[in-house]
């Protein structure tokens, strides 16, 4: 059932933002127009499906723009729109407190992960 009204206006945006991949992708634009191999190389980690699925959902939402050139061999660029952009410039709060607390939040992952296996040991199979 898809809801028609949201408590908050973050509620509002994480609908749109949905997961990582789509806030990496925005991230990888907000610097212009691109290819899809282009954001394929700049988006680490994620796949060709996975991209593909993020770029739909992203452009059903207004955020992205694709545009094919149908030409052999294709050529499909992607890039903010109007609305991408005020999404893209709202999240730069954001990434400007991850940059400050970027090796904070490394160590403590790192510890937590290592006493995550840590335990893990210790409790055996």
């Amino acid at each position: 059932m898809k809801r028609s009204r949201y408590e908050c206006g973050l509620e509002a945006a994480l609908a749109v933002i949905g997961c990582k991949w789509k806030l990496m992708i925005l991230y990888r634009l907000t610097s212009g127009t691109r290819r899809f191999g282009e954001l394929r190389r700049a988006v680490t980690g994620i796949s060709e499906k996975i991209l593909i699925q993020q770029l739909r959902e992203l452009g059903a939402d207004g955020v992205v723009a694709r545009e094919d050139f149908r030409e052999i061999p294709p050529r499909v660029e992607y890039s903010l729109t109007p609305f991408g952009v005020s999404l893209s410039e709202a999240l730069g709060p954001l990434c400007e407190w991850g940059r400050e607390h970027m090796s904070r939040i490394e160590g403590t992952k790192a510890r937590s992960e290592s006493g995550a296996g840590e335990e893990a040991a210790r409790v055996g199979p």
